[in-house]
């Protein structure tokens, strides 16, 4: 198989190659029962941001799944940094990337055959950010739409841990985009509070305080983490509850936070709108979370605003 020109690299059960050329096998147990954890970081101007909690955040998804891996932290560290470096030079204008790690059981073994490879699957990879697919999303806010389908319950798998399966989510994605195409969906958890979207966390303002749904229910994310932390060294009130649709639906402000979106302003929930494209906590937050990383994420996204549909991604 012939190498493309300028094509991304990719680590891969010890080796770097193009990523033409990594090949999984059919028999992987990520592939044939979802036994598999992932973690996800970005980039801004070409940097990883945050990528010690991310890869801890691994290791305790790994933890928890029971899946062992003969790479330490710093190896994983030291691979993600050399992948992001390989990979670096193809970065376009005002581009950046989502930097994963994707762990898998491993190969599994058929009866009375030996095993065509020993321990884990490891897959890390750079992926360009959708820029131009979300970047209306800056301009207009986003429309967010609480799904059917809940979110599954901690008590039959911990959405604390980041594992591959994602069909819950996407089944709940999917249920929205047949109603409102462009909209993000929200799901509640099981005693019908406001959880998280999908693949994202979700903050509300109301009467001046930030308010976000506690950990128990959803997966905490690095960026969440952050935006508490801005808010506590900044003066501004927060608070982890549980957050039922009222006050959801009385806030006055709300924003999505992922490692891709950071802070993105949400314009409406179930057709109800919040305080124009992004009120005043909003702004304020988006103006320090953009200080920090040193990168303004709402120009860069901006930058790629083409006419076109709005997707999530999902």
């Amino acid at each position: 198989m012939e190498t493309r020109a300028n094509e991304r690299c990719v680590y891969l059960n010890g080796a770097f190659l193009p990523e033409s050329r990594a090949l999984l096998s059919f028999r992987d147990s990520g592939f044939v029962y979802g036994d598999c954890v992932f973690d996800t970081a970005r980039t801004f101007n070409g940097k990883i941001f945050r990528l010690d909690q991310h890869v801890d955040r691994l290791f305790q998804s790994l933890a928890y799944t029971r899946i062992e891996i003969q790479m330490d932290r710093q190896e994983i560290i030291d691979t993600t940094e050399e992948v992001v470096a390989r990979n670096r030079a193809l970065l376009g204008p005002n581009e950046d990337y989502w930097v994963s790690q994707r762990i898998s059981n491993g190969v599994i073994s058929l009866d009375g055959e030996p095993p065509i490879q020993d321990g884990a699957t490891i897959v890390i990879e750079c992926t360009p950010l959708p820029l131009r697919a979300r970047a209306s999303m800056f301009r207009d806010g986003i429309e967010a739409v609480i799904a059917p389908l809940k979110r599954v319950p901690p008590d039959a798998l911990s959405p604390n841990a980041k594992i591959n399966n994602y069909m819950n989510p996407m089944l709940a994605q999917r249920e929205v985009t047949a109603i409102r195409p462009g909209a993000w969906a929200l799901q509640l958890d099981m005693n019908g509070n406001l959880a998280e979207g999908v693949g994202c966390n979700v903050f509300f303002v109301r009467d001046g305080k930030v308010i976000t749904p506690k950990a128990d229910n959803i997966l905490p994310g690095v960026t969440r983490a952050v935006v508490l932390e801005l808010c506590r060294d900044n003066g501004i009130d927060v608070t982890e509850q549980d957050v039922s649709l009222h006050t959801a639906t009385t806030a006055s402000e709300a924003f999505f936070t992922s490692t891709s979106l950071c802070l993105c302003p949400v314009r409406s929930l179930n057709g109800r709108s919040y305080l124009g494209h992004a009120g005043p906590v909003t702004k304020r937050l988006m103006g320090l979370f953009t200080d920090l990383v040193g990168c303004d994420y709402v120009a860069q996204y901006l930058a790629h605003l083409r006419a076109g549909t709005t997707r999530t991604g999902f």
